[in-house]
């Protein structure tokens, strides 16, 4: 049977879950418009990487923990620019693999996600005050 506090646990993982997500999207965000000479030394976008987990075994109620922070698989943008001081032999420099778009969907979910735990967290403390009061 889930509890109050089991409640609160799971919310509170969330939001953890969520501060690391808004986390990186501002890491990938502010590293959009770096370039370098070559495709292995610029900045890729990380991803964290979410798992379930149990938070209290009695009452099997779960939450979530980000597992690890990974880079993104895309491609890095090769832009021909022989100028640049940056520009491989070839003339190229590399820039980011960060999406601005996606980065700013990801935020956009990561805060409405927080917001929600936000809001269990009250409901579940008013329940909580609520038990309470009825208590005395």
């Amino acid at each position: 049977m889930l509890t109050l506090t089991d409640a609160m646990n799971v919310a509170t993982s969330g939001m953890i879950a969520q501060s690391i997500r808004l986390n990186t999207v501002a890491s990938n965000m502010a590293n959009a418009e770096s370039v370098a000479g070559s495709a292995d030394e610029i900045y890729k976008a990380k991803v964290p990487v979410f798992e379930s987990i149990y938070l209290n075994e009695e009452s099997k109620s779960q939450g979530v923990i980000a597992s690890k922070i990974i880079n993104s698989e895309a491609p890095a943008l090769a832009i021909y620019s022989p100028n640049h001081p940056k520009a491989d032999k070839n003339g190229f420099i590399y820039k980011s693999n960060v999406n601005k778009i996606e980065q700013i969907a990801d935020m956009t979910s990561a805060q409405q996600s927080f917001e929600s735990d936000v809001e269990v967290q009250k409901a579940a403390k008013q329940l909580l005050m609520q038990s309470i009061k009825a208590l005395k």
